[in-house]
């Protein structure tokens, strides 16, 4: 019996996450432009923020540039905080 690495199985389930994100992200948008509603894209960008860019910070930006632990963590609850605000904005500002 083969162990699977732990961190195959972290990339596996962020990649699911990320394409996840994109694809509900992309309903969204799709949704505002067909009936012209700033509140649906506005959600849209909110999803992008907490589901897809977190992937990319860890997976494309850190080994890019070289992000410390602590720099990268700080991106990804910089990503996590824009989105709520994105997605309290298409709740509450529209």
């Amino acid at each position: 019996m083969s162990v699977v690495d732990p961190a195959t199985v972290l990339l596996v389930t962020a990649a699911a996450t990320a394409t996840l994100g994109t694809v509900v992200a992309w309903l969204a948008d799709r949704g505002g432009r067909r009936n012209d509603s700033a509140t649906m894209r506005w959600l849209a960008a909110g999803i992008v923020c907490i589901a897809v860019l977190p992937f990319g910070v860890n997976y494309l930006l850190e080994p890019l540039v070289g992000l410390s632990d602590a720099a990268t963590l700080l991106a990804v609850l910089v990503c996590f905080n824009a989105g709520l605000v994105a997605i309290l904005y298409s709740l509450e500002g529209t």
